[in-house]
């Protein structure tokens, strides 16, 4: 079996249509349908079904486009240890993460790792939908989860604690609640909302809450929530990576301690595709950031 065909039809694969596939290969959709065309009838089964979205490979092609990208990655590799033989590392990683996690956790750690290695290119993108995470645009996604998809690769990065928090100022004007219910009754701040309702989950040993609440101020801008909470406007549930340092200062007051609460999951993810092939720049990003998130956890 040509080795060509087995690494077109990864290609096509992955571009999800024909159109798509003749794009990415400088090549006419008719010109890409007759090399796939080839290909099944020198297997003599069907390799992708066509759906009204897009092209889905069937159980035979599943197993030929993981050959198939074998081929590709080895051949990725091979062409990467000659080019850099001799050189310092190079390369690009395109990167999705959080934009609060990312700004105020990550921000440091991607600005030591340019120092370490300034020839690889970061692309950084701060976002917080969990939407096509991996897009071809991207290798890697940090992203806040309960548990990761099963399709993609996910390395534990440590848990998420959301704490309920305020500033002094709005603690001496009203008690900060001591009791999950009490959430309702105080001007709430926070991300995460659907709709204009917070669903969140509270746990306590054996005791689980679920509450639907009405926030006063939300926003995905988490610097932004920060100032919102010191200003006392009203309660943050919030990651505690958003007011560490003020609660450590004693500028910000936690309540509810003792319960966990979450709202989007409580464990951070790196996501990325298990098939695709990781340069060197891209595997020496991945272990750089798990090791200095395992030193944060």
């Amino acid at each position: 079996m040509d080795p060509g065909a087995l690494t077109l039809l990864v290609d096509i694969i992955d571009a999800g249509n024909l159109s798509e596939a003749a794009r990415r290969l400088k090549m006419t959709r008719a010109n890409v349908s007759y090399h796939l065309g080839q290909l099944e009838r020198a297997v003599g089964l069907q390799l992708v079904r066509r759906t009204t979205r897009r092209l889905e490979p069937t159980e035979v092609g599943l197993r030929l486009y993981q050959h198939g990208r074998g081929i590709q990655n080895a051949l990725l590799a091979a062409r990467e240890s000659v080019t850099t033989l001799g050189q310092s590392l190079q390369g690009r990683v395109r990167l999705n993460v959080p934009s609060g996690y990312g700004q105020m956790v990550m921000a440091p750690w991607l600005i030591a790792f340019k120092h370490l290695y300034p020839g690889i290119v970061l692309d950084v993108m701060f976002e917080n939908r969990v939407e096509d995470l991996l897009s071809d645009e991207v290798d890697i996604a940090i992203r806040i989860m309960s548990a990761p998809p099963q399709h993609l690769v996910a390395r534990e990065m440590g848990p998420v604690r959301y704490v309920a928090c305020a500033a002094r100022e709005f603690a001496d004007r009203q008690p900060l609640p001591t009791q999950v219910e009490a959430l309702r009754s105080v001007p709430l701040i926070t991300a995460g909302v659907v709709g204009r309702r917070l669903r969140m989950s509270a746990y306590r040993g054996d005791e689980r809450h679920e509450l639907t609440l009405e926030p006063t101020l939300v926003s995905e801008n988490f610097f932004f929530l920060r100032q919102a909470i010191l200003a006392g406007i009203g309660v943050g549930i919030v990651p505690d990576y958003v007011v560490e340092e003020e609660v450590r200062r004693g500028e910000v007051l936690t309540a509810l301690d003792d319960w966990r609460l979450r709202i989007f999951g409580d464990q951070m993810f790196m996501l990325y595709m298990p098939n695709r092939h990781q340069t060197r720049a891209t595997s020496t990003f991945i272990e750089y950031v798990l090791e200095r998130s395992r030193g944060e956890s």
